[in-house]
């Protein structure tokens, strides 16, 4: 059971009194029942103006009896010992009487409320819920529920601990007891009108695990500068970081709150809060989509395609990339606003990916469209195929966030499958690259290829040459496979990189070599799932 008792009759009477709206008495008075916050603005009023009336009664209640789950609740009155009781002008603040706080309830009825600055006024209304669910439909996502976001002004806090304090202070000056409880937050309430009416006007429901966002940004510039002598009196909380547009954030001011002294903050700001002439403004209605992962696994058959967009310094050097083609399809069909691409390792430029291709997932942030069958992303795999002949993809499938990290397992602890055609200065025969093909788990220590050495940091890694199998061609070229560790450098262990890596092709056959062709054969990653034909 959450009521309002004699003991709230002076809380009540004084936020009447000061110009708070019937929402925020209520959360002062901690009630906890969601359906009494749903009631239209001028019922609870009315409500009010009844319990005043018949307050001399010891326990009378105002249509409270419900039913609902325990509420989140911020602590505001956190010490045992408060300031003085004087308010910011230093005179002794007065309960107003019944008939006072009437005249105060009839006068305010129409004004701004002086701690929520009118969120829990007309932003409750039809009106602005309208408004908020045009701008979902309008933006065209696909979603069977919702979560449902506020960011408030910095300043509610303020004006919030102001209120409370007014409070306390009158309820000392008359000798009454004051229970330490907690109000109930503004956001909590907000979202407790809110939900319902969003729900019923979109048709789903509200889930706070759901990947669809439905965001409100609130702004009150009239008293954007009130958090300011914060700063002041304590600097240590407002720090410049390289992401917010001002130091100034909810977080920091709640901090200082927490920190600062109370005979400090009355001396710097009006407790009750004053009145403000304007209401809230709605800065930013936004929607906003999980992100959907899309994988599957990709062949690359040409030697002129980066697996990446190829631009070096602002130009650009190639016309694609491989994350291009099969990224420009999925945009295209999910509505999304960017993407991500990651990859089971890479490969360079000029190294064809064949065998049953390298696995790929692709991140799409924002999109509109989330639901597709598997026909339907079979249909999208046959399109990427279709669009080019540089690439080829297979088993393109959703997963999710969790399941990529078994992609990125690969790139060191799996094995890889490669083919080479190799070069050599001096003649060879048959046998004398044939005790190749008898090696074992050759060890290489490999320092940062030069090539790649403005990317990656200098070191020396230890690398495993499983197997070779060497097939002869002619004097001066054979073609070698090879089974390594993930992460070898197969060109360098070819020509050595001025002997960065040992040993190498050309130590081992005491000559010169160098690599014309690489071709990645295998990717032995069991990931994503292989999908039926």
């Amino acid at each position: 059971m959450s009521s309002l008792t004699e003991k709230d009759r002076p809380i009540v009477q004084l936020l009447l009194n000061t110009g708070t709206c019937p929402r925020c008495i209520l959360r002062f008075c901690c009630v906890g029942s969601q359906m009494l916050y749903r009631h239209p603005h001028k019922d609870l009023m009315k409500d009010l103006q009844e319990f005043l009336k018949n307050s001399q009664e010891a326990e009378d209640t105002v249509c409270l009896d419900v039913a609902d789950p325990p509420c989140k609740r911020i602590r505001l009155d956190h010490r045992e010992e408060g300031a003085e009781d004087l308010n910011h002008n230093g005179a002794i603040l007065q309960l107003p009487s019944a008939d006072d706080g009437n005249a105060a309830m009839e006068s305010s009825a129409g004004k701004v409320c002086n701690v929520c600055l009118g969120i829990l006024q007309d932003f409750c209304e039809a009106d602005f819920v309208k408004k908020v669910c045009q701008k979902v439909n309008s933006a065209d996502y696909q979603f069977t529920s919702f979560v449902f976001s506020v960011s408030l002004p910095p300043q509610l806090s303020v004006r919030e601990r102001a209120a409370w304090l007014g409070v306390k202070q009158q309820m000392r000056n008359l000798g009454l007891p004051l229970a330490k409880d907690d109000i109930v937050q503004l956001k909590e309430a907000y979202k407790w009108i809110i939900h319902p009416q969003l729900s019923e006007e979109l048709g789903v429901p509200a889930d706070g695990k759901s990947l669809f966002e439905v965001s409100v940004v609130f702004s009150h510039p009239e008293t954007d500068e009130e958090c300011h002598f914060l700063a002041i009196a304590c600097p240590d909380c407002f720090k410049p970081a390289k992401n917010k547009q001002s130091v100034f954030t909810r977080m920091a001011v709640i901090k200082a709150l927490e920190k600062i002294k109370e005979e400090d903050f009355l001396k710097h700001f009006p407790c009750p809060p004053s009145s403000p002439k304007n209401l809230c403004d709605a800065l930013e209605i936004q929607c906003n989509n999980g992100a959907v992962f899309v994988a599957g696994r990709y062949n690359k058959y040409s030697r002129n395609l980066p697996q990446t967009p190829w631009i070096i310094d602002g130009e650009r050097k190639l016309e694609s990339s491989v994350e291009e083609l099969i990224s420009e399809h999925l945009m295209a069909e999910f509505k999304a606003d960017s993407f991500n691409f990651s990859s089971s390792g890479r490969e360079d430029v000029d190294v064809r990916t064949l065998g049953n291709g390298r696995p790929f997932a692709i991140e799409l942030v924002n999109p509109r469209r989330v639901h597709f069958t598997a026909e339907e992303m079979k249909r999208l795999q046959q399109a990427i195929n279709d669009s080019s002949d540089k690439i080829q993809v297979r088993d393109l499938q959703l997963v999710t966030r969790s399941a990529i990290g078994r992609m990125k397992e690969g790139e060191e602890e799996k094995t890889k499958t490669y083919s080479a055609l190799i070069w050599t200065d001096k003649a060879i025969q048959r046998e004398d690259i044939a005790f190749l093909d008898d090696i074992k788990e050759l060890k290489l220590d490999q320092k940062t290829p030069l090539r790649v050495l403005h990317r990656r940091p200098l070191a020396v890694r230890c690398r495993l040459i499983h197997t070779m199998k060497s097939e002869y061609i002619d004097e001066h070229h054979f073609r070698l496979h090879l089974k390594t560790q993930a992460g070898t450098y197969i060109k360098e262990f070819v020509h050595g990189d001025f002997g960065r890596t040992k040993p190498n092709i050309g130590s081992l056959l005491n000559r010169t070599a160098d690599i014309l062709e690489l071709d990645v054969e295998s990717v032995d990653v069991d990931w994503p799932p292989t999908l039926a034909d």
